[in-house]
């Protein structure tokens, strides 16, 4: 079980903080996704993505070349709760986020089935 501590020190960092909030608002996100939406760097991303997933916080699944990460479904409802209401209290952190999420060029394709 992940207890309040737990969880905000996972979000404590800026941008694991904003992923675990555009994942939260959008569902799931590939590693690609996230590189231009954070505007950073693969590894910066990966290394960030893989200590939420160790946390507990988020999943993940390989599809063909991509990796997708999405909240843990496992996750007590309280922390959904905390998610979204900060992400919904924080449209405008976000914004810029988002905005170039939706510009970016050949995002991949999920499978139908998955999401």
């Amino acid at each position: 079980m992940i207890t309040p501590p737990e969880v905000f020190k996972s979000l404590a960092d800026e941008t694991r903080a904003r992923a675990t909030l555009l994942i939260a608002h959008l569902g799931e996100l590939c590693v690609c996704e996230l590189m231009c939406a954070l505007n950073d760097s693969q590894p910066k991303i990966s290394r960030h993505l893989a200590q939420l997933r160790s946390n507990g916080l988020l999943l993940d699944r390989r599809q063909g070349q991509w990796v997708y990460y999405r909240l843990n479904p496992g996750l007590p409802a309280w922390v959904h709760e905390i998610l979204q209401v900060t992400t919904q209290a924080n449209a405008r952190w976000l914004h810029d986020n988002v905005s170039r999420l939706q510009d970016m060029d050949a995002r991949p394709v999920r499978d139908a089935a998955c999401c």
